[in-house]
């Protein structure tokens, strides 16, 4: 196979995936749906964008159709900015009246027949340029509404941030070979491949779309933050976390929260699960025991079950997760260091 054979299957197989995730956001049930369809709308701008640059190298293609891949740009704009208002903004319901936002892309999705795209027509690099400021605007505002909000959930407000810069170098890649300074084109379909799959990895790591879990909740991250601070106190004043037997509604109850509201204050601001960050304490409290003199004699079971495990099983695997040691190796490089 040659390179340019290669080069094919690596652009189309990450378009594929760009149009699998279109598909499966348009389907999904869960979460915000205004957000689920915009962040599709958004990827499937882009998939446009970047099937034209392989339709490109590899087939002559007629203007109009130069100027149909162009439009996905003017479509992925917009549903960058709605995508980051829902996300971040926790809007319920979205304007119909923001739509107008799409005039640009429909007019010239309309006029596609008629808008110049020739080498040889200068008029083709000012509706080209137009079209890319155009996608500068809307990330521009993008990062203006990220910075407004700030206080937003840490891991929406990290995975936003993280698609405003993949956008923003695929911009930044184009924008580059019109300048000369990257002369590869068929660059942006491999590089946008990349993104596609990291993307995926990350939602697929978030346990398909984490992010939009709790989209529809309204309790704001102050509130969270104080959630999060008053079970923090109850686990270190009263050692709560040696209870074995301790659950979320054990303890939502004990502190007078909804198990649903104190789960979400855990999530975003630990980036954990109740019972990951219950263990975390559980963990520390291990390796204070196996690294103290006094405990050295103590059977690693035994220390298992003072910190609160349920079994040596899930402590092993818990401890060696977090410190990369399991509990016997831990136990001795911290007695060859004292």
């Amino acid at each position: 196979m040659d390179s340019q054979s290669i080069i094919l299957v690596l652009s189309c197989l990450g378009l594929a995936q760009a149009l699998f995730l279109c598909v499966y956001l348009f389907t999904l049930k869960k979460g915000n749906k205004n957000a689920n369809m915009f962040l599709a709308l958004l990827l499937l701008g882009l998939s446009i964008r970047i099937g034209k640059s392989v339709l490109n190298v590899y087939f002559d293609l007629e203007p109009w159709h130069r100027n149909l891949g162009l439009s996905g740009i003017l479509l992925a704009g917009p549903f960058l900015w709605f995508y980051g208002r829902v996300l971040l903004g926790r809007e319920k319901k979205f304007a119909k009246k923001n739509y107008w936002h799409l005039l640009l892309f429909i007019v010239f999705v309309v006029g596609c027949k008629i808008i110049p795209n020739s080498f040889e027509n200068g008029w083709s690099y000012v509706f080209y340029l137009s079209v890319f400021l155009h996608l500068a605007v809307y990330l521009v505002l993008s990062i203006l509404l990220l910075l407004r909000h700030l206080t937003a959930g840490k891991s929406v407000w990290s995975w936003y941030r993280n698609l405003l810069i993949g956008v923003a170098l695929v911009w930044v890649f184009y924008m580059g070979n019109l300048a000369g300074l990257i002369p590869y084109y068929i660059g942006g379909a491999i590089f946008f491949s990349l993104l596609v799959y990291i993307f995926s990895f990350l939602l697929l790591k978030r346990s398909s779309f984490a992010v939009e879990k709790y989209a529809n909740s309204t309790m704001d991250h102050a509130t969270s933050q104080k959630y999060v601070s008053q079970l923090k106190t109850l686990l270190e004043t009263e050692e709560a976390y040696l209870d074995s037997d301790l659950s979320l509604h054990r303890t939502s109850k004990q502190l007078g929260i909804a198990p649903r509201e104190l789960s979400q204050a855990i999530n975003e601001n630990e980036q954990q699960n109740f019972s990951e960050f219950v263990n975390s304490y559980r963990i520390q409290k291990a390796k204070k025991l196996l690294a103290d003199s006094t405990y050295a004699q103590e059977k690693i079971a035994t220390i298992a079950y003072d910190c609160g495990f349920g079994n040596v099983t899930s402590f092993n695997i818990s401890f060696k997760t977090a410190t990369g040691h399991t509990p016997s190796q831990y136990r001795k490089k911290a007695k060859s260091e004292q």
